[in-house]
């Protein structure tokens, strides 16, 4: 390999790594935190649909938008700690009472999708109408994290993500180390 395109690939593969590696170190951490201080609560999973509330009619069959690898989850919160109620969407933007993820409208109702959960296809247990524990942050209601059995999927995406972002960070420094020594 040439002495530019070394330095070329040697730098988009370290910097990829990096970044790569320290997303993964960060989401962790958040999902760590979530789980060891957040409120627990049991959340449904629910269909997704669109801004309106109807459901996707995709012409592949998945009514319910069960192929995308994040539920939809819903649950109920109280309140944040420091007093501040929670954001609700204005009815100008929430038509026929809707619910918008990461809004919570004034009954305290929140849907938002669990982070750190990204196999190919659903899994058969997180199907709408399922229950579900998850753990939140009560600062950022639509922060959430699938808590107990259901969080053990996630280590092995997360191996991945780490085991690629270190292979990317090696490979580049080797070529940029190589692209010095010539």
């Amino acid at each position: 390999m040439e002495v530019p395109t070394a330095w070329a690939a040697g730098v988009v593969l370290t910097l990829f790594g990096s970044a790569l590696l320290l997303w993964c170190a960060v989401e962790l951490r958040l999902r760590h935190r979530l789980r060891r201080h957040g409120v627990r609560v049991t959340a449904r999973v629910v269909a997704d649909g669109d801004r309106h509330g109807v459901p996707h009619l995709e012409p592949y069959g998945d009514a319910f938008g069960e192929l995308d690898s994040a539920p939809l989850l819903s649950y109920s919160v109280t309140g944040r700690p420091d007093g501040v109620p929670l954001r609700a969407v204005p009815d100008t933007e929430r038509p026929a009472g809707a619910v918008l993820p990461g809004a919570a409208p004034p009954a305290g109702t929140v849907l938002a999708r669990p982070r750190g959960h990204t196999p190919l296809r659903r899994p058969a247990r997180l199907r709408p109408g399922t229950n579900v524990q998850i753990a939140y942050d009560a600062r950022r209601p639509d922060r959430v994290v699938l808590a107990g059995a259901d969080a053990a999927p996630a280590l092995l995406s997360d191996l991945f993500w780490a085991l690629l972002g270190t292979s990317a960070l090696a490979g580049g420094l080797s070529l940029l180390g190589a692209a010095v020594l010539r």
